[in-house]
């Protein structure tokens, strides 16, 4: 099989055209392809008013001996890498403790079913409900419903990740093709196919949660086993080794192979590794605000006259400024075609996310837009930045009205520091439903600074990025982890052998593809670690 990459094509291209296209960068004749697959699809946008199609191809041939042996002399064509997956380790008999994966996020949930396909009957423990009782949770209390602490975009089966854009993306190096096989682990278990080779693959809410279910089917098909409903409130260890785990129903669980895919945020249990000796730090996270603009103008800018084109999709952005203070702000998270979602674990805060379909089809883009937050900027250790994201959503909660609404401005009266009294053109899309007001006192000064100077930059990148009517939701606090559970080279705790920290909430991964990829690697050594006897 030969790779061909940056095989570039008009958008309005055909199936055929492919395969001419083949054929003249290999110089050969049509009888000898014998087949043609798409490996990567993205566009080049450099040229708004000449959009193109760039592809990576994989594609088999008679006589490919013949082309190797004069590869040096083609333009970007090469041996196409192996990438299958292959097992660090397999169980070789029934003759261990069974290993216990606390959290079913995109971390727990890939890490548990490599062990499973590996033999090694994973036990799952998840705080949360399923990923289906959850959903109806989460979705009951967005219509003004009750809120439960246990059931909520961040607690329950699928992660915080299942109500978001699905973004499959990472900047993470992956020299072993571990992304190959989440995207096809995925695909398999219901995911649009086109994750396995558009550029910025995406799966969106509702089939996330289809997914989710028919990979927990096939990890308990191998043997695994779920615990819901039900949390590990305390770890038992013995001479700097885990023993086994104390449950929320009075229960034990004896293991000495313990994942920690708990998410960034699982409080409760940070404090209580805290309490047990397990080595952990403050680590930077950022806070600010979710901001929504109509589609249609994020269009516009990023596509130009191929807005709203559907070979092209709802497009994104990805911004960055550098402030006169010294701050950094970014966008994160951005969801085309979405939602701003009411996202707090917690009773009595208020917590903002975004979230698209697969479909990317609803009115308004949003995006976070924050700015970096240092350990230094709340001098507590540990549980400091814990406490530093707890007050902004305590008082983004009261500034909100008491009853989970989120406080809301327009982008130019922000901007001007005035208050607002009503939306303009942009309807605001969080619900259970927001309150028009000034949200300046909810963040630190150089954060609200840093946002006032960075908003009318991006709009020299995004025309628009500042219309006035433009809105801006608080708080997004949960970006990321504030702490750092430390581990080893071999992913294991520092402090306690057996204790295996991992995914967002171990500050090791950033979104639903690194998290799952950390899974998949800490699956890998407790492997390692049961079939070597490594006690």
């Amino acid at each position: 099989m030969l790779r061909i990459t940056d095989v570039i094509l008009k958008t309005d291209h055909s199936a055929d055209e492919i395969g001419t296209a083949v054929l003249k960068r290999l110089r050969i004749v049509k009888k000898r392809l014998l087949s043609t697959k798409v490996v990567k699809r993205s566009y080049d946008a450099r040229n708004k008013e000449n959009i193109l199609f760039v592809y990576t191809l994989d594609v088999e041939i008679e006589n490919e001996k013949e082309i190797l042996d004069k590869i040096k002399t083609y333009k970007k064509i090469s041996l196409a890498p192996d990438t299958e997956y292959r097992f660090k380790a397999k169980a070789n008999s029934q003759n261990f403790k069974r290993p216990v994966v606390i959290g079913s996020g995109p971390c727990g949930l890939f890490c548990a079913l490599i062990l499973a396909q590996a033999g090694f009957r994973p036990l799952i423990i998840e705080r949360g409900k399923p990923v289906k009782e959850r959903s109806a949770d989460t979705f009951g209390f967005w219509r003004g419903g009750h809120f439960d602490p246990a059931s909520n975009i961040q607690f329950g089966e699928g992660g915080a990740g299942t109500f978001s854009d699905g973004k499959l993306n990472t900047q993470i190096r992956d020299t072993e093709n571990y992304r190959i096989k989440v995207l096809n682990e995925l695909a398999s278990a219901g995911a649009p196919d086109e994750i396995r080779f558009v550029s910025k693959p995406h799966i969106g809410t509702f089939r996330l949660v289809k997914v989710v279910e028919n990979i927990r089917n096939k990890i308990i098909e191998l043997g695994g086993e779920y615990l819901f409903e039900t949390q590990v409130t305390d770890l038992m260890s013995e001479n700097g080794e885990v023993t086994g785990l104390v449950l929320s129903n009075g229960g034990t669980i004896g293991t000495d192979s313990a994942v920690l895919a708990i998410g960034h945020s699982a409080r409760d249990t940070f404090e209580m590794l805290l309490n047990r000796g397990v080595t952990m730090e403050p680590k930077p996270f950022s806070v600010g605000f979710r901001i929504e603009h109509p589609q249609e103008l994020i269009d516009r800018a990023r596509l130009g006259k191929y807005a709203g084109d559907d070979r092209f999709g709802a497009a994104d952005y990805k911004l960055v400024h550098h402030c006169s203070n010294g701050r950094s702000v970014y966008t994160f998270c951005m969801c085309p075609g979405g939602r701003v979602v009411a996202a707090t674990s917690e009773e009595g805060c208020v917590v903002t996310n975004g979230m698209s379909q697969y479909q990317r089809n609803d009115v308004n883009a949003n995006s976070a837009i924050v700015v970096g937050v240092k350990p230094s900027d709340f001098f507590t250790g540990v549980p400091g930045g814990v406490e530093f994201q707890r007050d902004i959503e305590r008082k983004t909660f009261l500034l909100g009205g008491g009853d989970y609404k989120a406080p809301t401005q327009l982008v130019g009266d922000f901007l001007k520091g005035v208050p607002s009294a009503s939306q303009g053109t942009v309807k605001p899309s969080y619900q259970p439903g927001v309150k028009w007001t000034e949200l300046s006192s909810l963040l630190p000064e150089f954060a609200i600074n840093a946002i006032r100077e960075a908003i009318p930059e991006f709009a020299k990148q995004i025309k628009g990025f500042d219309m006035y009517d433009a809105v801006l939701t608080g708080s997004e606090t949960r970006t990321s982890s504030p702490v750092r559970i430390v581990r080893g080279d071999d992913f294991q705790s520092v402090s306690v052998r057996g204790l295996f920290p991992g995914g967002e909430g171990a500050g090791y991964a950033g979104g639903i593809m690194s998290a799952s990829i950390d899974g998949i690697k800490i699956a890998e050594a407790v492997s390692l670690r049961i079939v070597n006897g490594d006690r």
